[in-house]
């Protein structure tokens, strides 16, 4: 699959991978003004979300089978990579079943273990709107309002909201997301660890990465370091945008 991908600056290739119900423009400010200075990076939509085309299927398999189409298409043999939350998973999918295309990762707030689900309000919010009989930006926000209360969450979600013509639609294909949750969500497994250098980055105030989770992590990624951010939560690279690309950059260097 052909995924859309936009790409900032020259220099050793890094790609960047959004979590669930994101996008690559989720990620433009930092991958232009801080990743972008000292690499090609490549902040990609992953199928079925942005501008990346739709699919019945979409399990970490399937995904990271579009991330090698993607890195074959550039020209890419090697590539750092960097993923949050959901593409966080992926890459440590990705990571663990391609070791050779993976330089050194990066993973942003998520571990390899299993989740439960937490989304599902999420997915009633959008259900709850009316696309066919709404007529401003403004009445879509006053409905997800409703259930979702975090204004910064809200405000994460509507940038799917896209307008063809008269009518507004949403430009993920919210069906085959909620249709492959589950597999979102399973514990990410390897026969072989990843011996590449690798970082786990969260945010204080989440609770995505635990210390419990330490040793799962090392079995999988034994040459791996963890770092946490003061008074961020899961979205750390929004929150604490400074900190988290400090972090990453010296890493990378």
């Amino acid at each position: 699959m052909k995924l859309f991908r936009q790409t900032f600056g020259e220099g050793d290739p890094l790609i960047v991978i959004h979590g669930l119900l994101g996008a690559s423009g989720n990620w433009q400010t930092l991958a232009k003004n801080r990743f972008g200075l000292l690499f090609k990076t490549i902040s990609v939509d992953l199928r079925n979300h942005g501008k990346s085309p739709h699919a019945e299927s979409g399990s970490y398999a399937e995904m990271s089978e579009d991330l090698l189409e993607l890195m074959d298409d550039e020209g890419i043999n090697r590539a750092h990579m960097l993923g949050h939350s959901m593409g966080g998973k992926l890459a440590m999918h990705f990571a663990l079943h391609y070791p050779e295309r993976v330089d050194k990762l990066i993973i942003a707030d998520i571990a390899p273990r299993g989740y439960p689900r937490s989304h599902d309000y999420i997915f009633e919010a959008f259900h709850s709107v009316d696309l066919k009989n709404i007529t401003a930006r403004s009445e879509v926000e006053e409905v997800m309002s409703r259930s979702i209360k975090n204004a910064g969450v809200l405000q994460f979600l509507l940038k799917n909201l896209t307008r063809r013509g008269q009518e507004f639609t949403w430009g993920m294909n919210l069906e085959a997301i909620e249709r492959n949750y589950e597999k979102l969500l399973a514990e990410i497994k390897g026969w072989e660890s990843f011996d590449g250098d690798t970082l786990f980055v969260r945010g204080e105030n989440s609770n995505y990465v635990l210390d419990s989770d330490i040793p799962s992590i090392k079995a999988l990624f034994p040459f791996s370091t963890l770092e946490t951010i003061p008074n961020a939560g899961h979205w750390l690279h929004a929150e604490a945008p400074d900190e988290f690309s400090d972090i990453c950059l010296k890493f990378l260097r």
